[in-house]
């Protein structure tokens, strides 16, 4: 009798992003894009691939070994067996993460003085 498996907790925290990449399949590459990531792994919208299968995720010049975790008609999720510690992929998930720290309203901050139309232009 197989017992059920049970879902681990993922180690490292989810980013979402929105990279565009090329998977390499046994027989094919894919054009894809990442809409989440971790050091651990990816969700890839627009590809997929049979789980358990081994693949290349193609990023940035660079080459990021997955392994096919759970995979649906137009997403799969892959896991890294190694985890990004460099590279174009890390460097984009650092990016992203530092994105997300930005107070949005920060952004939009001035040292002018606030006037409305001319006022103020003496």
């Amino acid at each position: 009798m197989n017992t059920p498996r049970i879902p681990q907790p993922r180690r490292q925290a989810r980013t979402a992003v929105a990279i565009e990449v090329t998977v390499n399949g046994v027989l094919n590459f894919i054009d894809g894009q990442i809409a989440d990531l971790s050091e651990g792994g990816a969700r890839i919208d627009g590809a997929s691939m049979p789980a358990r299968s081994r693949c290349e995720i193609h990023y940035g010049g660079d080459v990021t070994y997955a392994v096919v975790m759970w995979s649906e008609v137009d997403r799969m999720g892959v896991r890294f067996p190694y985890e990004l510690t460099h590279g174009p992929l890390y460097n984009a998930l650092k990016r992203a993460r530092n994105a997300m720290t930005i107070n949005p309203a920060q952004i939009f901050l001035s040292n002018r003085a606030p006037t409305f139309g001319r006022r103020g232009l003496n």
